[in-house]
């Protein structure tokens, strides 16, 4: 577990610590929702000076962070956004931090794949060679040696990103090729994520596609779509101008701001209106925002029978479903990212194949801001504000 320091002990590294406060949780909140990343002044993260996580057992190894950046779910924590759904399947105190380049004990630079799988909690895999996000049954989340935890960045075990040190399971680690720089590896555990997304949307030669939201993760969606399918016509709901402009260099057909979309979509497929839904609609919608608007966005502008793929983490609220139950959609969740199997028969791990994605789409180009530990507040509330403010992703940078 996570040794805080007591009675002025100071320990051996620099690390943000988040707590069990409810009390600071909602003050967090609070604060957020008046000033986007405020939230970081006044809740449950500290800066602290800390024990280093220790060795769990035989397979682990110390990791020392270069890159390490600042996503939706970290955000959503920091700020108290978060579902209470995530309670059980987090230890605390954690530091955070799951999007890293760092160097392993050899001196290596190593891509971290975050997700706590079978294997690096001493259980059974699922099949042989199963990826750490793998598995149709979550049990092994409460098992092993280590503490409850999703994905390094959320486990007191293991520390995160946002400290100076973590531990991490050979399992989990990806050499990172001489070639590739620091802003390009820490973009691939995104790009992951967008390669699954893309791939669970199943899209058929032609088909059209929306994705709506383009900061990190959308953009990565839209990258991958353009790269592994044969989609035809892609539309994506851009909010701020340089989302617009990277979204058409990764391959966007047309963008439009997102209050537009519905407008787009029905002069792009030529259906009617039905109330504030559209008669038809797009074959697939990839969403990346994951507030219940930007859900029930993806529902209207998807034709009856057509798909929507919920990459954005969803917040806590209450939805009107019955224009999903009404149009037959089916709903699918992206999390993560696993072993996936592909069209010409073969399987691969969307890990794998981020490598490809991030050195042909030029992914590196999302790193917009880096901060040192020392600086987090300011960190926090340029990541919060990253659209508004020009940028895409703000990172960490640390033993570099």
């Amino acid at each position: 577990m996570l040794r805080l320091p007591t009675h002025g002990k100071t320990g051996r590294m620099q690390a943000l610590v988040f707590e069990r406060k409810p009390v600071r949780y909602a003050a967090a909140a609070a604060a957020a929702r008046v000033v986007p990343g405020a939230g970081a002044g006044v809740g449950p993260l500290r800066r602290l000076d800390i024990d280093p996580p220790e060795l769990p057992g035989p397979g682990w190894q110390t990791i020392r962070p270069r890159l390490t950046g600042i996503c939706g779910s970290d955000l959503a924590t920091v700020e108290g956004r978060s579902s209470r759904y995530f309670e059980p399947l987090v230890s605390f105190p954690f530091v955070p931090g799951h999007e890293v380049v760092g160097v392993d004990e050899a001196g290596r630079r190593v891509a971290l794949e975050p997700v706590l799988g079978a294997a690096a909690r001493n259980e059974c895999l699922p099949f042989p060679g199963a990826a750490p996000g793998d598995g149709n049954d979550y049990g092994y989340l409460l098992g092993g040696d280590i503490d409850h935890g999703i994905q390094i960045g959320f486990c007191s075990s293991t520390g995160g990103g946002w400290g100076e040190a973590l531990v991490a399971h050979q399992s989990q680690l990806h050499m990172v090729p001489d070639n590739m720089s620091d802003e390009a590896a820490v973009m691939l555990e995104p790009a992951a994520g967008g390669i699954h997304a893309a791939l669970m949307a199943q899209v058929p030669p032609d088909a059209t596609v929306a994705v709506l939201g383009a900061g990190t993760m959308g953009l990565c969606a839209l990258a991958a779509v353009r790269s592994l399918t044969d989609a035809g016509t892609v539309i994506v709901a851009a909010k701020h101008p340089h989302q617009r402009d990277l979204a058409t260099a990764l391959g966007a057909d047309l963008v439009v701001e997102p209050h537009e979309a519905r407008r787009a979509v029905r002069r792009l497929v030529g259906c009617r209106m039905l109330g504030h839904y559209l008669s038809g609609g797009v074959d697939i919608t990839i969403d990346a925002v994951g507030t219940p608007s930007a859900i029930t966005n993806a529902i209207a502008i998807t034709r009856p029978r057509g798909r929507v793929v919920l990459l954005g983490m969803p917040e806590a609220a209450r939805l009107d479903l019955t224009g999903l139950w009404h149009r037959e959609t089916e709903l699918v969740g992206a999390y993560t990212y696993g072993t996936e199997n592909l069209s010409d028969g073969s399987t691969s791990t969307s890990f794998a194949m981020a490598f490809e994605l991030v050195a042909s789409a030029g992914l590196e180009r999302l790193v917009s801001a880096r901060y040192p530990l020392n600086r987090y507040r300011e960190a926090i509330a340029h990541a919060a504000e990253a659209g508004a403010r020009g940028a895409v992703k703000v990172v960490f940078e640390q033993n570099a």
